[in-house]
């Protein structure tokens, strides 16, 4: 018995001058200084949110797909930039960059080098995708970008045996043009399409259930109500001068008024 008691005090003493060590030597964070990531997600479930005007960075094999997230409003028009740097020694291989919405609708590019095909002698590749402009409110049959999230998938396709594996670092960095009432629509979502917000939606009137766990990224200025825009701007401007033109010119055209009564020469 005296012998298990003080082999128990060891282990215990062990395990305390152990503690301080284990966390001093903890994993690095996934994110750097600037809260850019440093890693990318393996599936749309664990893709890694990423905000907009943000530079991300991730390492990976070539043959894997890296997916990342990123909000987008209405009235905005996001253009995904992502470069590959490949090993020094590879043979040619191409390599693909896809965009899906909130309900993971591949999304098509207005312009930019959405697939893009190394040389064998090549450094790195440059691939980009301008979606076209998000809309508040489309019908259900019309594949429209809406507001919520965005998923971006990055991988090469046609890959030779011997390059896979290989490893490979990527940058990817999101920037929108704000489009304005010039795309505006009608209309609006309930809610932007973003991860768990249909669970919380059907449970927000129950005070004991937990809520489902939400995207935790959104844009700055949080998510437009869907029903202004610059357009009620202009359409106020419109109004004002149609007024003033339907004054002018009733003035211009009622001549001088009604004939004097009185006689001439009187």
């Amino acid at each position: 018995m005296r012998i298990t008691r003080m082999l128990g005090a060891a282990l215990l003493a062990l395990g305390l001058a152990a503690g301080p060590a284990a966390a001093d030597s903890a994993s690095p964070s996934p994110s750097d200084d600037d809260g850019a990531p440093t890693e990318a997600g393996t599936s749309f479930r664990t893709a890694t949110e990423i905000d907009q005007d943000q530079t991300a960075t991730a390492n990976g094999s070539a043959g894997d797909y890296l997916y990342w997230s990123f909000p987008a409003d209405t009235g905005q028009r996001p253009t995904v930039r992502a470069t590959v740097k490949l090993p020094e020694t590879h043979a040619a291989e191409t390599w693909q960059l896809d965009v899906y919405d909130g309900l993971r609708r591949r999304q098509s590019c207005q312009y930019g080098a959405q697939r893009r095909t190394a040389a064998a002698d090549a450094a790195s590749v440059d691939l980009a995708c301008t979606l076209r402009t998000v809309r508040a409110w489309a019908e259900p049959w019309a594949n429209d970008p809406l507001p919520g999230t965005y998923y971006v998938r990055l991988t090469a396709t046609g890959l030779r045996t011997g390059d896979l594996g290989l490893p490979v670092g990527a940058e990817i960095r999101v920037e929108s043009k704000d489009v304005g009432g010039s795309a505006a629509v009608d209309g609006s979502l309930g809610e932007p399409l973003v991860p768990g917000i249909a669970v919380t939606s059907a449970r927000e009137d129950e005070d004991d259930s937990p809520a489902a766990v939400l995207s935790a990224i959104d844009p700055d200025d949080g998510w437009a109500s869907g029903w202004w825009s610059d357009r009620w701007v202009w359409t106020g401007v419109g109004g004002a001068l149609a007024a003033l033109a339907g004054v002018a010119g009733y003035r211009l055209t009622r001549g001088p008024g009604r004939p004097s009564r009185v006689p001439p020469g009187v």
